[in-house]
């Protein structure tokens, strides 16, 4: 199962700086007739890593472009996390509303030595299950399996593809007072670099089959978030973790 950054530190380490670029969409087709509404997004983030102690923070902060029906709007995300071997991983900041930094998606940033070994050696699927804040923490489940790894930015790299579904209920995520409920369905590939472990490449989709709750009475609706992100350069080698506890892959609430 992968596991979150668990790393061991006796002081204060530097923080290197990580380049990306993200891009995304999310589509909405509501109503039968569908009246569809598209939304994309781009721009570039930053992540650092500080470690101190037993602990590891990462920072990332993003901006970004985004583009819709209702024009165009230049914005910006910030979220923060803290890894340790008693607490494992946690969230520190969330200020990511379009879920689109490196710290808001499906796999931990970095994974320790231990979870690095398992993805080298993954021969077939493997079952494994996750949460997701959308439809009151909903669960699900699939598989992960390999994938061919390559290069990314010229940094060797190991692929994990995942695919997962569940069910949900809980808000329209543009209309927080119209409830809905249906099915959930997540797949893509996580690409980590074979030296620090590091998450350099992710390509994620969410689709969401469900029902609207109107006073009107009930709608289809299916809603589609892509998320691809990618190293924009090769990063500053980051001390590899030796070991810790695993923990489940992270599913945003829009992927």
């Amino acid at each position: 199962m992968l596991g979150v950054l668990l790393a061991a530190a006796s002081a204060v380490a530097p923080a290197p700086e990580h380049r990306y670029t993200v891009v995304g969409s999310d589509t909405y087709r509501v109503g039968s007739p569908a009246t569809t509404a598209v939304i994309r997004y781009r721009g570039s983030e930053r992540l650092s890593i500080v470690r101190s102690g037993d602990e590891t923070r990462y920072v990332v902060r993003a901006r970004y472009r985004r583009t819709g029906d209702d024009g165009v709007a230049d914005a910006h995300a910030r979220f923060i996390q803290v890894a340790s071997p008693k607490s494992g991983l946690r969230d520190v900041a969330n200020e990511d509303p379009d879920f689109l930094t490196i710290l808001n998606q499906p796999f931990a940033v970095q994974l320790d030595r231990p979870t690095l070994g398992d993805l080298r050696t993954l021969h077939g699927p493997v079952p494994f299950s996750a949460t997701s804040p959308l439809g009151g923490d909903a669960v699900l489940r699939g598989f992960l399996r390999p994938a061919a790894g390559g290069k990314v930015d010229g940094v060797p790299t190991v692929a994990v593809g995942f695919e997962a579904v569940g069910v949900m209920t809980g808000p329209m995520p543009t209309h927080a007072a119209t409830p809905m409920s249906g099915q959930m369905r997540m797949v893509g590939t996580a690409y980590y670099a074979t030296g620090d472990a590091l998450l350099l490449a992710l390509r994620a989709r969410l689709t969401i089959v469900a029902q609207l709750h109107d006073k009107g009475g009930d709608v289809p609706v299916r809603i589609v978030y892509r998320r691809f992100i990618r190293a924009a350069k090769t990063p500053r080698p980051t001390p590899l973790p030796s070991g810790g506890a695993a923990a489940s892959p992270r599913v945003p609430s829009a992927a």
